[in-house]
């Protein structure tokens, strides 16, 4: 489970305001890729925190109203389809952890980013950690924040496009979608880059 120990080491060396960085949907088919930026007060609890991917759908949503009401400061960004075939999905998540750090309403000091390369662009210290989601109350507490936020997005994408079925695979290329591309088209929501192998089948 995680807790604070990274975040209390960087504190010890005088940083006050750490945020955790974490993304959701740098894999799926179609839509944006979503980022998170939280920093935590002192000594906050928040029971059944851990990485989005370990918890239920109903579990996450709980947990996002949780940690909207206790962050210091939270935001949520997005690198739209157009920006991701532009820059190329790796890219197009460092501008979304970019946005969401910026658009923090208090200002970090230092950054924990899940993963294992430092995002371009950032300005304020940081350190990255490999599976931090389960590791940093404040990543993992960003990383329930970026996969609500999208899904959520999702969901809307699900009533305008019914017969797609993304409120069940949420963009992600199973064979239900990749059936419901080859009924219905290409939708502008879509990677195209991320579609090149299946055209390339066809």
């Amino acid at each position: 489970m995680p807790d604070f120990e990274y975040e209390n080491l960087y504190k010890q060396k005088g940083y006050k305001f750490i945020c955790g960085v974490d993304e959701a949907g740098r894999g799926p088919l179609a839509g944006p890729v979503c980022a998170a930026a939280v920093i935590l007060p002192d000594g906050v609890e928040i029971e059944g925190l851990n990485d989005s991917k370990k918890l239920t759908e109903k579990k996450r949503e709980s947990l996002y109203d949780v940690i909207v009401e206790k962050a210091l400061a939270y935001s949520v960004a997005f690198a739209s389809v157009e920006e991701i075939e532009e820059v190329n999905i790796l890219n197009a998540t460092y501008l979304a952890m970019n946005r969401a750090i910026e658009g923090l309403s208090q200002s970090p000091d230092f950054a924990l980013i899940d993963g294992n390369r430092v995002p371009f662009g950032i300005t304020v210290p940081c350190e990255t950690v490999v599976k931090g989601d389960g590791k940093s109350c404040s990543i993992a507490a960003a990383s329930v924040l970026a996969k609500v936020t999208r899904d959520r997005l999702l969901l809307e994408y699900a009533e305008k496009y019914p017969e797609y079925g993304f409120e069940a695979h949420k963009g992600y290329g199973t064979a239900a979608h990749y059936d419901a591309i080859r009924k219905h088209g290409v939708l502008p929501i879509h990677r195209k880059s991320f579609l090149k192998s299946f055209f390339e089948g066809k």
